[in-house]
């Protein structure tokens, strides 16, 4: 008995000081956007006069009135929306494509197909870019909105791999009772398949929008207008002209950039980690 009551006090100890480890390094990684927030709220003498004070006094949103009017956030909030969408649509379509197929369609070389396929994501998009550069300009896609949306929908190794791992993780049941009832692969995928993945296909969407949103190396090479400007290029640009003058305008700027798709990964955070943990990815 006695034992008993040792192990479970010293289980309650573990986990005490895991929790205690775990806030601490989750208090230190959410301290630069708290700083943020509150970096924004200051007002301009006092970021001066006293640049380590934690709280603002008086706290104030005119950086945020003064970010928005001062810079085309409109904008290029608009063209990060309608730009995000338009990727994201792609991908779920042709990602569920290209998994259904990998997963249950063989064919000669279909392995080492999606093998080649799945290592061009070990590549680094600065060992591509100035040739993908060029492709575009022959295109006519340089300084263009389409540069930054039909090669992100078309071809996503990491998608069309997670949707391969959900495919598999179906029933071949489901396919073959469709069989049974004369339906061809085009009515299987639409009709058994694609219902089917609506978790995956929704983890998806919301990792697809949060990196189409915060892409910043594509957009910078890319694009020379302001007016096609998405939200972080124009916050480089604006960064650039106010950096060193004032840091809560920067700090507005910033917050304005960043709150949308925080808000977005906290309400599908939870629809990313089933997911994965559904298709396998979890470590199951």
């Amino acid at each position: 008995m006695t034992t008993e009551r040792v192990g479970r006090a010293g289980e309650v100890s573990r986990r005490i000081v895991v929790h205690i480890v775990l806030s601490i390094v989750g208090l230190a990684m959410v301290f630069p956007f708290i700083w943020m927030l509150l970096t924004s709220l200051k007002t301009l003498p006092q970021q001066l006069n006293q640049p380590l004070d934690f709280w603002p006094s008086p706290a104030t949103f005119q950086n945020y009135i003064d970010a928005w009017n001062d810079a085309p956030f409109a904008q290029a909030y608009f063209n990060s929306i309608y730009i995000a969408v338009l990727v994201v649509i792609g991908t779920l379509i042709t990602a569920a494509m290209a998994g259904y197929g990998f997963a249950r369609i063989k064919f000669r070389g279909s392995r080492v197909l999606f093998v080649v396929f799945l290592a061009t994501q070990m590549i680094p998009t600065q060992v591509t870019l100035i040739p993908f550069y060029f492709l575009m300009a022959k295109l006519g896609w340089v300084d263009s909105h389409l540069s930054l949306i039909i090669p992100a929908a078309l071809a996503n190794p990491f998608a069309v791999f997670l949707m391969r791992q959900f495919v598999l993780s179906l029933p071949k049941e489901l396919e073959e009772a469709a069989i049974v009832d004369g339906a061809g692969r085009w009515r299987i995928f639409w009709g058994v398949i694609l219902p089917n993945l609506r978790p995956g296909l929704g983890a998806l969407a919301v990792i697809v929008a949060l990196s189409t949103w915060n892409n910043f190396l594509l957009p910078l090479v890319l694009l020379n207008s302001q007016g096609l400007f998405t939200v972080p290029l124009l916050l480089q640009s604006f960064s650039g002209q106010f950096g060193s003058i004032n840091y809560g305008l920067i700090m507005a700027g910033s917050a304005v950039a960043t709150i949308p798709m925080l808000i977005a990964f906290v309400i599908g955070q939870r629809r990313i980690l089933n997911s994965m943990a559904a298709s396998g990815l979890g470590g199951r």
